[in-house]
């Protein structure tokens, strides 16, 4: 039995960013002070989760009602942290400082323009990831979930061109479109089916119920696809349109933030809603594991194909989104605890790559991989961090990516499915085919003759900071998983069937 903790830092975790959006509008003149108050909100954000972890860590979760029920109905906006939520809170709210330092030095190197509105949108954005990753109850989650495809489109248009437009269309239709037509109808479902439940608990919304296997299956599918932040096909397409925004934007937004809530949701109501006891009774998680598992090779392959690099970041991004899907449809412990994990060590890995793509952007104006010939010598640190965290993303050792991956590879053997455990593996296979080409290219291969690379250094200090400390994150999450173990235990432990 759970004992629930009553605590405002849960509110005041997400206030620390939204309060910081009027003085970054207020100093816009000041840029030292505009990026002191970033930088302040930040470690204020960072802070206020680290206090909540003690009490976590101790088998609490920490219970907060913000408005009662509305005109007698059961649909509070509350707030609920336990292991899963804060673990992605953490994660979140640490990459923020870095992901601002590494603003700073893309934006100045740049001279990007409006870099006021860049910056409180994206203190905006973290207000409502918080939210998510805190909601007590569908309502609450759907509310923040929406919160933040909508203060993350201005991020997707940044520049203001034909092809910003596009791909905030593209942005907005997807996101929106998916989560009206499929997630509400699915919540509303929910409500009237558990008579007017729909908060969080120890016990699964539906866990009670006498679902179908049609009925579940439909309702299954309606979340998958209604939070169509995860990226799953064929509600993939927004994610590599949106690679049109700033890097600092795809590194946080687009490879832990915005796509991490995504997934977020999808373990939430796997776990919250369903209850692997219901799912597994009735079959329907294979549906799901087969649809991500589709997405995990198609979007590999499709990768393979893409020079221009943030774009094979890109759909890098939607297999490795899968895989955390595939693996929570899997049901068995080890395959729900990989599932976690994978949250934090693909969050690492990936912002370093895209932290990386930014760096050569800023410094030599390129971004295609067939024009990186003899980087590499020009760019060490870069390119350096470049290949840890592809080895963290591919599942290589001394990075942590390897950690999750065997986890997720020991729950498809726990649950005796030969052939997703082979998904996994021709997956990895194709992670290292996409990613090798990069890295042999900038090492490997000379300089062309009359480039203009010739006598290139590093970008900024401020972008190059912020990508060797995340790919030392990923060495360190693989000989340090202490913590990420912990608060995944405590979202499995007495949750996820034996197989």
């Amino acid at each position: 039995m759970e004992n629930s903790v009553q605590s405002y830092l849960p509110l005041w975790a997400c206030l620390a960013s939204l309060v910081a959006v009027p003085l970054i509008v207020l100093f816009r003149r000041e840029i030292f002070l505009r990026e002191l108050v970033t930088f302040g909100a930040g470690a204020l954000k960072f802070a206020f989760v680290l206090a909540m972890l003690p009490i976590i860590l101790e088998g609490n979760v920490i219970d907060l009602t913000l408005v009662a029920g509305i005109d007698g109905l059961n649909v509070p906006i509350a707030f609920r942290v336990d292991g899963l939520g804060l673990l992605f809170a953490l994660v979140a709210s640490s990459l923020w400082i870095l992901t601002s330092l590494y603003a700073v030095g893309y934006m100045r190197g740049l001279r990007e323009h409006s870099q006021t509105r860049f910056f409180a949108f994206f203190a905006l954005s973290l207000s409502a990831t918080l939210g998510v990753a805190f909601a007590g109850n569908l309502f609450t989650l759907y509310l923040f979930y929406e919160m933040l495809s909508l203060s993350t489109w201005p991020l997707v248009t940044h520049h203001q061109d034909k092809e910003a437009r596009a791909g905030g269309r593209a942005y907005l239709s997807y996101l929106l479109g998916t989560s009206i037509a499929f997630a509400i109808p699915a919540i509303l479902f929910t409500y009237v089916r558990s008579g007017g439940e729909v908060s969080f608990g120890p016990e699964a919304i539906l866990s009670d119920s006498n679902l179908g296997y049609w009925p579940a299956l439909a309702l299954l599918l309606a979340f998958a696809f209604g939070f169509s932040k995860a990226g799953l096909m064929p509600f993939h397409s927004w994610l590599p349109g949106a690679m049109v925004a700033p890097t600092p934007v795809s590194a946080l937004l687009h490879a832990v933030a915005v796509v991490k809530v995504g997934v977020f949701c999808i373990i939430r109501v796997v776990t919250g809603v369903f209850g692997v006891d219901l799912l597994g009774r009735l079959g329907v998680n294979a549906v799901l594991a087969w649809v991500a598992a589709f997405t995990v090779i198609t979007s590999s392959l499709i990768a393979l194909t893409q020079d221009n690099l943030k774009r094979r970041l890109a759909f890098s991004t939607i297999g490795q989104l899968s895989y955390i899907i595939l693996g929570v449809a899997l049901l068995t412990e080890h395959a729900v605890m990989g599932s976690i994990m994978h949250i934090a060590m693909h969050a690492v890995g990936k912002i370093t790559l895209f932290f990386c793509a930014g760096a050569i952007f800023v410094a030599c104006g390129k971004k295609y991989i067939s024009e990186l010939d003899g980087l590499g010598r020009r760019m060490p640190v870069t390119f350096a961090a470049f290949a840890i965290g592809a080895m963290s993303v591919t599942g290589l050792p001394p990075t942590g990516g390897l950690l999750s991956k065997l986890y997720l590879v020991w729950g498809a053997a726990e649950a005796h499915e030969i052939a997703l455990l082979c998904v996994f593996l021709v997956s990895t296979i194709l992670n290292g085919a996409y990613f090798f080409p990069v890295f042999y290219r900038a090492f490997f291969k000379p300089v062309p003759e009359g480039s203009a690379a010739t006598g290139l250094a590093e970008a900024p200090l401020a972008c190059v900071i912020p990508l060797a400390l995340t790919a030392a994150g990923s060495v360190l999450l693989f000989f340090f998983p202490g913590l990420l173990f912990d608060l995944a235990g405590l979202m499995v432990n007495g949750d996820v069937a034996n197989p």
